[in-house]
């Protein structure tokens, strides 16, 4: 009999695709020649975001925004997983500005011959400024590995904390761009009705001028799900638990009733479920500034907002 299909957490509908029939083993890319290979659809230069700018031989640099070192109050919210509401610090980071989009990980795909999702050739999810639906962690892994030779630096999938304290970037608020209810977004009652939006369809709320923070696609996180994780957490860089058998992530859905999600919402699914509305992102380490990016030195660093330490 074929596998009962697994519902993210929090979700409200049944999923768009269930389990693959195998799971596939990232091919060993470190033994290949990385030279930069010719892509395959050139985007036009000055498209800020792009974590692939394809130009001939390709400028991949992506646009960084980066968050200052300091502490926040993560969790807090309705959910039994969400709590205790508890003080986390963080070392800078960087993280980029839109997920990764349908043309960058068509690129990853003609380059390296990785296996499709098994419904990348559908119309819905066809426009290249589609955030990439569909890759499990597994394959998010294989991505951030392969872009990160090309970038000849460290990339990654971002912790939940990493998530949760960009979505907050200073403020105690429910969602990431306010207290305001989903419904008042832009265009709302229009918006999702068949499938995601392309990344940059509409303005950033967002304060550090992050595109689609807690909606569009649900983003992969790097850490293990536990429900009771919050209970032990280390309060200083908490990157979940050392084992499990989901791996978290965090954002809304185009998929959901509920088309937006709140700062501390927390979800997960097996790390080889492809779904056509997971996404991902990705940080890297903030040491050293990168060209062109962000910063954000004016939110409060030393002292979590909403309470005391």
């Amino acid at each position: 009999m074929p596998p009962e299909p697994i519902v993210p957490i929090g979700s409200s509908q049944p999923p768009r695709f269930a389990k693959t029939q195998a799971v596939l083993q990232p091919p060993d890319y470190a033994k290949r020649d990385m030279a930069p290979e010719a892509c395959a659809a050139p985007q036009p230069r000055g498209s800020r975001g792009s974590l692939c700018e394809c130009i001939l031989a390709s400028d991949m640099t992506p646009d960084w925004i980066q968050v200052p070192a300091g502490r926040f109050w993560m969790g807090g919210g309705p959910r039994d997983n969400e709590n205790p509401r508890h003080e986390v610090w963080l070392p800078p980071f960087r993280l980029a500005r839109m997920p990764v989009t349908r043309q960058e990980y068509q690129t990853f795909l003609d380059a390296t011959h990785h296996p499709a999702p098994p419904f990348w050739s559908e119309a819905a999810f066809a426009d290249p400024r589609l955030p990439a639906v569909g890759p499990s962690w597994e394959d998010a892994q294989a991505f951030r590995a392969w872009i990160g030779r090309r970038l000849r630096q460290e990339v990654r999938l971002p912790t939940e904390a990493e998530w949760e304290c960009a979505a907050k970037a200073g403020r105690e608020v429910t969602y990431p761009w306010g207290d305001e209810p989903p419904e008042s977004l832009p265009d709302y009652s229009r918006r999702w009705l068949a499938g995601p939006e392309p990344v940059d369809a509409y303005p950033s709320l967002h304060p550090l001028g992050l595109l689609g923070m807690g909606e569009n696609v649900h983003e992969w996180c790097a850490d293990w799900f536990d429900p009771a994780y919050y209970q032990r957490s280390p309060r200083r860089e908490p990157r979940g638990p050392e084992s499990g058998t989901r791996r978290a992530s965090r954002g809304g859905s185009w998929r959901h009733q509920v088309k937006a999600s709140r700062c501390a919402a927390r979800s997960a699914i097996p790390p080889s479920m492809r779904y056509s509305d997971y996404g991902f992102r990705l940080p890297a380490d903030g040491e050293a500034a990168a060209a062109g990016e962000r910063r954000t030195d004016d939110w409060q660093e030393e002292r979590p907002v909403g309470g005391t330490t």
